[in-house]
């Protein structure tokens, strides 16, 4: 019986040895298997790899590019505009590939809204295609007396003027 379970066990390692390709075994390679021998001069998946390179693949397995790409418009928006801009405007928002940037001045916003199709460009050229399609540009927001700890409900001062 004992010579029986050798054999058998035998005739499973000998067959699994004409499948297996030569030069492989264990378990590192990620398919099961590991790479024997040097690696040579060429490249080889056992070497050590660039951070960069291996969050692309991780990013692109994930589908994380379109975030990346938007959270770069805010990230580096000096790089992305240029400096003399990026100095008097900030991006506020990005939803659905509509960018809210705020101006420092409302001349600024003006100026902003004509160089408009040069900014889609230089972010499109920057960052990708599709991640900004369109730019609302706003001067600087003024306090709201509507809202804060002071307010008062009703008609507010009009009605202490008599």
């Amino acid at each position: 019986m004992a010579r029986a379970v050798l054999d058998a066990a035998r005739a499973r390692r000998e067959s699994a040895a004409r499948n297996r390709r030569p030069g492989v075994t264990g378990a590192a390679d990620g398919g099961g298997r590991r790479l024997r021998g040097y690696s040579g001069p060429g490249p080889d998946p056992r070497d050590p790899q660039p951070l960069g390179a291996v969050l692309e693949r991780l990013m692109k397995a994930r589908g994380w590019q379109q975030p990346a790409a938007e959270a770069t418009v805010f990230g580096a928006w000096e790089k992305v505009v240029g400096p003399e801009i990026a100095q008097h405007s900030r991006p506020v928002k990005l939803e659905d590939g509509e960018l809210t940037v705020e101006a420092r001045s409302t001349a600024w916003a003006t100026q902003l809204r004509l160089l408009a199709g040069s900014l889609l460009k230089r972010i499109a050229g920057e960052v990708g295609h599709n991640v900004v399609r369109k730019l609302h540009i706003h001067g600087p927001a003024a306090p709201s007396w509507s809202r804060g700890p002071r307010r008062v409900r009703g008609r507010g001062p009009r009605d202490t003027y008599g």
